[in-house]
């Protein structure tokens, strides 16, 4: 009796055993299942390929929100994130000064590394760039882009306050882009976002790099931001100045009507002489500029001309803008 005792605790604890054993695999919790990431129907692409100039890369978005859409080619170095923050809140501050630049809100931010070096911007008016508002930066350094200071963002705002000049307020080009070329009017649209944007250090960096830049239009030793520029920021309303060149344009100087993917728009017909480009900027700052441009240009422009006959028939020819 007692062996068949034993031979059945023997048998029941061998059960107990292996059932102890078989526990942790009939309890464990199934994998989760894979989640594939899916955008939004109305998401940027994730993928941009580029057709402009010599430009011929296949863009990698890594970034975006309502304001920014960032997209880098294959050399940027994924450690840079700064242009998702700073090219947002540039952009915002530059909407909330000049007003929207079409239907959509964001702003479409790429960066190239090791090619394309400087840089370039696309509109909503124009389908070079698919009708999105655009900056386009290159540097021929692999290691480009890393720091997000000094020429980083310099570069960057640069190319936004061409989308302001090109595409303010509905109207496509830029009348004033012959009288101040490339980078004029940037001198003073940076300084002005570097305020607004609460950054005292690059404002002053700007400023004093802007104070020592000579340039040989209209005459030779032209200082645009020190003799020109500034005063009118500093002593005719800042911001409400430099929107307001942009407001009277639009409202005043020669334009035609365009359509632009089914919408209406207009666009300017030609350049502004010398002598409209001071009357423009006398009505902005509601203030006589003529002595002021005598002094920052000298009486004639570019070409030789004297613009003060200029001037006198664009009081005739504009005589709503008023000073």
């Amino acid at each position: 009796m007692k062996n068949i005792f034993l031979l059945f605790t023997i048998i029941v604890f061998a059960v107990l055993a292996c059932n102890t054993k078989k526990a942790p695999v009939e309890t464990a919790s199934p994998a989760p299942p894979l989640i594939e990431t899916v955008d939004p129907a109305d998401a940027p692409p994730k993928t941009w390929k580029e057709h402009w100039f010599e430009h011929v890369q296949l863009l990698n978005r890594i970034y975006y929100d309502t304001s920014v859409v960032v997209y880098y080619d294959g050399d940027v170095k994924p450690t840079v994130t700064w242009p998702k923050t700073y090219m947002a809140e540039a952009w915002n501050y530059t909407k909330k000064v000049y007003g929207k630049f079409g239907d959509d809100s964001r702003l479409f931010v790429i960066y190239h590394a090791g090619k394309y070096g400087g840089g370039h911007p696309g509109t909503y008016l124009d389908a070079g760039h698919d009708y999105r508002n655009v900056t386009d930066c290159g540097a021929n350094d692999l290691n480009a882009w890393v720091t997000g200071v000094d020429n980083d963002i310099d570069l960057s705002t640069h190319e936004i306050g061409h989308i302001v000049e090109g595409a303010s307020k509905g109207v496509k080009e830029s009348p004033a882009f012959d009288i101040w070329h490339d980078s004029k009017w940037m001198e003073i649209y940076q300084y002005d976002v570097y305020l607004g944007l609460n950054r005292p250090a690059d404002a002053q960096r700007w400023s004093n790099k802007m104070m020592t830049t000579t340039d040989n239009y209209p005459r030779a030793g032209t200082q645009w931001f020190k003799n020109w520029f500034l005063p009118i920021y500093e002593n005719y309303g800042k911001t409400k100045v430099l929107n307001g060149f942009f407001t009277l344009l639009s409202l005043y100087f020669p334009k035609q009507a365009i359509t632009v993917q089914g919408k209406n728009y207009q666009q300017y017909t030609r350049k502004m002489n010398f002598g409209e480009f001071i009357h423009f900027w006398s009505g902005a700052a509601k203030a006589d500029l003529a002595p002021l441009a005598l002094a920052a240009f000298g009486s004639k422009d570019e070409k030789g001309a004297d613009w003060a006959p200029m001037l006198a028939k664009a009081k005739t020819d504009f005589p709503n803008i008023n000073y």
